[in-house]
């Protein structure tokens, strides 16, 4: 295994479905569910993909995640310097460098450091809740920053995803329900059409509490697709087999 320096508070997890090490730490960044739910969700088409972008990348869970299933190359942007850090190193430890590459950046920049209408796949899963001056923020700030639209908002997420991809190209999405009415609208007007919807639901007969979304940019307008429901899990309380075969396999 190649030789990673960790730092105090880091170890090794691993997706064993995926066979990735990842570097985690509780007082940083951890990926969690809804990382594994829309690598599981992105469709990959082996003939036509050749560049894929993950946004808000965080420690890289993503293009980990699908880098077995994309025959290209992949970037990561990722804004929080520890963060890109922690996602280079994993990077090195699965030997993907020549596959992945990480960018310390702010997202909204980055038309101006990779190429816009060129990526055949954008994922995101960006901060989910409003910054508002009444919302109640983690006081550990690297995980304040991941939940919360301090640095990047929804509406930048989708308009630097709709420019980066090129016409014909998928976005993924991962979200919470609540806000599928601004997702829906700023999509249809960012050149970007929902084509497959998927709804995560923690238990039975609980409310969803993640929605996937699948968009196409300058897609036909309708002809959206509702996938069956995943159930996180079952009435032991373990993960439900469809939860356990994403992160163990099969």
């Amino acid at each position: 295994m190649t030789d990673i320096k960790l730092n105090q508070d880091e170890r090794i997890d691993q997706l064993y479905s995926k066979d990735v090490k990842i570097i985690q730490s509780n007082h940083v960044f951890s990926f969690s569910l809804d990382a594994v739910l829309l690598a599981d969700f992105v469709k990959v088409s082996k003939q036509k993909a050749k560049k894929a972008l993950d946004l808000c990348s965080g420690n890289g869970a993503i293009s980990l995640f699908i880098s077995d299933k994309f025959p290209g190359e992949i970037d990561a942007v990722e804004i929080q310097d520890r963060l890109a850090d922690m996602a280079k190193r994993s990077v090195k430890l699965n030997q993907l460098e020549n596959k992945i590459h990480v960018y310390t950046e702010d997202l909204n920049q980055a038309p101006n450091f990779l190429k816009p209408d060129s990526y055949d796949i954008v994922t995101c899963n960006p901060p989910y809740f409003k910054s508002l001056p009444q919302s109640q923020k983690n006081p550990n700030p690297y995980l304040a920053i991941a939940r919360h639209e301090i640095k990047v908002n929804l509406h930048q997420v989708i308009a630097i995803s709709s420019k980066m991809l090129k016409m014909g190209g998928k976005f993924y999405l991962v979200h919470r329900p609540d806000r599928i009415d601004e997702i829906i609208a700023e999509m249809k007007n960012l050149r970007l059409a929902p084509k497959r919807i998927q709804l995560i639901y923690p238990k039975k007969d609980a409310d969803a509490n993640m929605i996937l979304v699948e968009a196409i940019k300058d897609g036909r307008p309708g002809g959206i697709k509702f996938l069956s429901p995943i159930i996180t899990y079952d009435e032991s309380q373990e993960y439900s087999i469809k939860v356990k075969e994403m992160l163990y396999g099969k």
